[in-house]
C-alpha cells in the first residue's frame, strides 16, 4: 500500500512537467500525443520484452477488454486535452479536465461498493475548490464552444480511463502499463487517420530533446508508476490526491517557465495540499482503527 502511494505521487508530479516540456515543442498537438505515445509504447515494450516478462492477458480476456478499453479513453483525453489547450488555453482546459475525477468519486460508491465517507467528501470538495481558484481566474476570459467541448470530453475520458483500470484487477504492473500506452498510441493513430491528420513530421533539432523526455520519463516511466499503482489504492485515494497533478503543473510553471501566482492561487494551493492531507489522514487513521 505505501509503496504503490509512492510511485502513484511521484507519476503525478512528473505528469505535472508534461506541460513544461511540451511548451518546448513546436509540433501540432496531435503530432506531440502521437509521439509521446508511440516512444512510451517502445520503451515500455522494450523493458517488459527484455526483462523476459510473458504477456498474459489471453487468459484474462475480461480484463484485456478493461485494459484496451482504458488506454484508448486516455488516448482520447489527451488528445482532447491538447485541442483544448490550444482553443482555450491552459488554465480553463486543465479545470476542465481535473472534473474527472469528480466523475470517478461519483460512481466509485457503484462501481466499486467503496463506501463514501462524509469527510472524504469534503475532503474532496475542498480540493475542487482549490482548484478552481488555482485555475480558474480566466473563466470569464472567454472560449469557442467547441474548445469547451473538448476540455469537458477530456474529463470524461479521464474518469474512464480510471475505472477501467480499477476493472482489470487480474493484470498489472509492467504489462497493465505496456497494454495501456499501445492501445493509447493505436487510437491516437485512428484519429490522426480520421482527421487527415500529417505523419509526416518536420521536427526540429531543438525539439527532440524534450520530445524524447517526454515519451520516455514522462510518458513511458511515469504511465508505468501509475497504472502499477493505482490498482492497489481506494478510489478516494486516487480522486483526491488526483489534483496533486495540477498543482505540480502550477508549480512548475512558476519556477520553471518564470509564471506569476496571484494571492487567490496560492490560497488554491493551500486548499488542495490542505484538502488532500486531510482525506488521507483521515483514511490512515480509520484503517488503524479497524486494524487496532
Amino acid at each position: 500500500m505505501n509503496g504503490a502511494y509512492a510511485a502513484y505521487v511521484v507519476s503525478l508530479i512528473l505528469f505535472g512537467l508534461n506541460g513544461v516540456v511540451a511548451s518546448y515543442v513546436s509540433l501540432p498537438s496531435d503530432q506531440i500525443v502521437f509521439l509521446r505515445t508511440l516512444i512510451g509504447s517502445v520503451v515500455l515494450l522494450s523493458v517488459f520484452l527484455g526483462l523476459r516478462k510473458k504477456f498474459t492477458f489471453l487468459q484474462h480476456k475480461r480484463d484485456f477488454v478493461y485494459i484496451a478499453t482504458s488506454g484508448v479513453a486516455m488516448g482520447a483525453s489527451w488528445i482532447f486535452l491538447y485541442e483544448a489547450y490550444q482553443l482555450i488555453g491552459v488554465s480553463v482546459s486543465s479545470l476542465a479536465y481535473y472534473c474527472g475525477p469528480v466523475i470517478v468519486m461519483l460512481f466509485a460508491s457503484i462501481l466499486f461498493r467503496e463506501k463514501l465517507t462524509w469527510v472524504g467528501i469534503a475532503s474532496f470538495v475542498v480540493v475542487l475548490f482549490g482548484t478552481f481558484f488555482v485555475n480558474g481566474d480566466v473563466l470569464l476570459a472567454g472560449g469557442n464552444g467547441w474548445g469547451l467541448f473538448c476540455g469537458a470530453m477530456s474529463a470524461v475520458m479521464h474518469a474512464a480511463m480510471v475505472i477501467c483500470t480499477k476493472k482489470a484487477v487480474r493484470i498489472g504492473g509492467l504489462e497493465n502499463a505496456t497494454l495501456q500506452l499501445i492501445f493509447s498510441f493505436l487510437a491516437t493513430v485512428a484519429f490522426m487517420i480520421c482527421i487527415g491528420g500529417s505523419f509526416s513530421f518536420e521536427i526540429a533539432a531543438s525539439d527532440w530533446l524534450p520530445i524524447l523526455i517526454l515519451g520516455v520519463f514522462n510518458t513511458g516511466i511515469c504511465c508505468y508508476l501509475y497504472f502499477s499503482s493505482i490498482g492497489h489504492l481506494p478510489i478516494q485515494t486516487v480522486s483526491i490526491c488526483g489534483y496533486l497533478e495540477p498543482l505540480s503543473a502550477v508549480v512548475f510553471s512558476v519556477l520553471l517557465l518564470g509564471e506569476g501566482m496571484l494571492p487567490v492561487q496560492i490560497f488554491g494551493v493551500v486548499l488542495i495540499l490542505g484538502g488532500a492531507m486531510a482525506g488521507e489522514m483521515y483514511a490512515y487513521r480509520s484503517k488503524e482503527k479497524v486494524l487496532g
